[in-house]
C-alpha cells in the first residue's frame, strides 16, 4: 500500500485508536500514566509538576508523584526544605525537588502558570514562546542552577533543529487545553490547534514506522514537522493522535 492510499489507511486507523483511547478506563492504577495523578488534583500547578518528572520508568514516575505533599505549594520555603529533604528522583536530587516546589509557590503568590504562558503564548499564537515565558519566570523566582535541575525545567529554546522535543512542556500543555477523558482542559486561552506533539521514543518510533515523519533526528522540529503531517488529518486537534500514538508503541500493536 502506498501513497495517498496508504495515508488514507492510517488516518482512518488513528481515528479509530484515538476514539477507543478517550475513555476514562484508558488511565488507571491498571494502564498507569502520570495523568492519573494529575486527574486527582486538576491543578495545574501540581499537574506541571507531575508532567515535568515524567521520564523514565511510569511505574516509578507515578510512586515518586504519590510520595509527594502537594500542599507545601503553600507552605513557607524553610517548611518545604524541611519535608523535601530526603526526596529524589533520578536525576533531580533534594534540593532540585525542593527549588522547583519554592519557585511554583512563588509564582502563585504573584500570578498564575496560565497568564504568564498566554502573555507570551497570544503575540504569536506560539506556545514555545510561552513556554519559554514559564522557564524563565521559574529561574528568575528562585535562581537555581544544576544539571538535574536544568534537566527537569528544560533551558529556554531559540531554535528547534538539534534541540530538545519539550515533550514534558508540550504534554503538560495537551493535559490542560484539550478536554476529553484523558485530558482536562483547564485552560481556556490557548488554541488546541496551536499544540505542538509531545514527542517521545514511543510516538518518534512509532510515527516513522507509519510514515508520517520522516525526520531522522529526534528534536523540536520534528516534533514540530509530526504535527504538521497530523494536521492534515484534524486541523484543528492534532493532537488527539497522540495517546493513540503513544499507547501503539507503548503496547507494540504496530
Amino acid at each position: 500500500m502506498k501513497g495517498k492510499n496508504s495515508i488514507i489507511y492510517i488516518k482512518k486507523r488513528l481515528d479509530e485508536e484515538a476514539k477507543k483511547r478517550d475513555k476514562a478506563g484508558e488511565v488507571s492504577v491498571d494502564r498507569l500514566d502520570p495523568i492519573l495523578v494529575a486527574h486527582r488534583y486538576k491543578d495545574p500547578t501540581i499537574s506541571l509538576i507531575c508532567a515535568l518528572f515524567a521520564y523514565g520508568n511510569v511505574t516509578q514516575i507515578v510512586k515518586f508523584l504519590d510520595s509527594l505533599d502537594f500542599s507545601l505549594l503553600q507552605k513557607s520555603d524553610d517548611e518545604i526544605r524541611e519535608a523535601l529533604k530526603n526526596h529524589y528522583y533520578r536525576f533531580q536530587k533534594s534540593e532540585d525537588v525542593v527549588a522547583l516546589f519554592i519557585s511554583l509557590k512563588r509564582l502563585n503568590e504573584i500570578t498564575t502558570l496560565e497568564e504568564v504562558f498566554t502573555k507570551a503564548y497570544s503575540t504569536n499564537s506560539d506556545v514555545i514562546d510561552g513556554i519559554n515565558a514559564l522557564i524563565e519566570m521559574l529561574i528568575s523566582l528562585y535562581p537555581h542552577n544544576s544539571q538535574g535541575y536544568n534537566f527537569l525545567t528544560s533551558k529556554v529554546t531559540t531554535k528547534t533543529k538539534g534541540s530538545g522535543a519539550l515533550k514534558r512542556w508540550m504534554m503538560f500543555l495537551r493535559w490542560m487545553v484539550r478536554e476529553d477523558n484523558i485530558d482536562m482542559g483547564l485552560w481556556s486561552g490557548v488554541d488546541k490547534k496551536d499544540l505542538i506533539m509531545p514527542l517521545d521514543t514511543h510516538t518518534f518510533n512509532v510515527s516513522k514506522r507509519l510514515g508520517l515523519l520522516q525526520r531522522k533526528t529526534y528534536d523540536l522540529q520534528a516534533a514540530i514537522e509530526l504535527t504538521q503531517m497530523l494536521k492534515t488529518f484534524d486541523a484543528d486537534d492534532p493532537l488527539k493522535y497522540d495517546f493513540a500514538l503513544y499507547r501503539i508503541g507503548q503496547e507494540k500493536i504496530l
